[in-house]
Formats: structure tokens, sequence, C-alpha cells
């Protein structure tokens, strides 16, 4: 798959910026720059949301890898993962997010945030009162708020980044674990 629409020329300080945080100018930023008030507003959402502290930072980025691997955004599958890493998590744990149902290594709060991510992502949406129940009961009010709304911010960029056509730019690459692939007859 091609970007569907080209980069954008940015500013010079901008891309050192970015070439300082991630090594090089995420195409989901070129991309958007197209329209600067989106991009802007995008980047300022997903910085927010980073913020967020009532649920573990090692379940958002399990819940936004499931989110990735369903929809298909191989770009948030591959800088999710390298994040996992700099977040000194269980590299073991995230690479096997997008094959989750059929490894061994989660805890049951971790397979409930991963089954609740693909519940949410789905069309429609497949949360039930049983999965919330159990969530809420582990994360509290505030944390099954902020668990939602995560995935809900997850679910804007992958899909926002499938229909563009933007792809993996190999962050991941410096993982020592390869990434499972996601089982065929996964929904």
């Amino acid at each position: 798959m091609a970007l569907r629409v080209p980069k954008a020329e940015l500013s010079e300080e901008l891309t050192e910026n970015l070439t300082k945080t991630y090594g090089v100018v995420p195409e989901p930023v070129a991309v958007a720059w197209h329209n600067p008030k989106v991009a802007e507003s995008t980047l300022e959402l997903g910085s927010k949301a980073n913020e967020w502290d009532a649920v573990d930072e090692g379940l958002k980025t399990f819940a936004h890898m499931a989110v990735a691997a369903q929809v298909g955004c191989t770009w948030c599958l591959d800088i999710n993962y390298f994040q996992a890493l700099n977040q000194n998590l269980d590299l073991a744990k995230a690479s096997q997010v997008p094959n989750w149902r059929q490894a061994d290594v989660f805890t049951p709060l971790e397979r409930d945030v991963l089954e609740y991510a693909e519940a949410m992502t789905s069309t429609p949406p497949a949360v039930t009162d049983e999965l919330s129940a159990r969530l809420h009961g582990e994360l509290g009010s505030a944390g099954l708020v902020e668990l939602t709304a995560f995935i809900a911010f997850a679910n804007l960029a992958t899909r926002n980044n499938n229909a563009l056509g933007i792809q993996s730019q190999g962050f991941s690459e410096a993982c020592e674990i390869p990434l499972a692939a996601r089982p065929a007859d996964a929904g």
C-alpha cells in the first residue's frame, strides 16, 4: 500500500523537533500536516491522552496494539511496540499482543483489557456488561473511563493511518523479540 496523500512540506524547526523525538519524521504527522489544524489537534490529544494516569501505561499500550492489530494499522503496531521497549514493558508480552488469544503470557486483567479493546473496535461495538463489570471492578470508575477514552483515541489514530495508507516505519526493529503475527482467522 502506498500513501494515499503525499507527505506535506514541514518547517525546518518542526522537522528537527520530530527527528529529535523519533529519529525520523513520523509519517502520520507528515501526511496530516496538509491540514495543520488537524495535525496539531491530533498531536495535542495524543499528548494529553499519554498524560492520563488512572490506568497502567502497559495496559494502555497493549490496548492500543490490540486495536492496531484488529484494524490493520502497521504504523501503530510498530510505534507502540517500540514504545513498549522504551517504557520497559515486558517485550515477551508486548510481542504477543496481535496473537493474545493464543498466547499464555497475559494476566486475566491484561486479557480483559485486550478483549475490551477488540470489542470496542468491532463494528458494531461488542462490549458486554460482564466484561465492563470485570474491568470496573479492577480499574474503578476513573480507570474504566480512561481506558475507554484511550481505546477510542487508538481507534481514531489507527483508522486514520490505515485509510491514508500509512504503514510501519521500522521503529520496532530496535526490539529484540519479533512481533507476533495476527492469526488469519482473527476478527
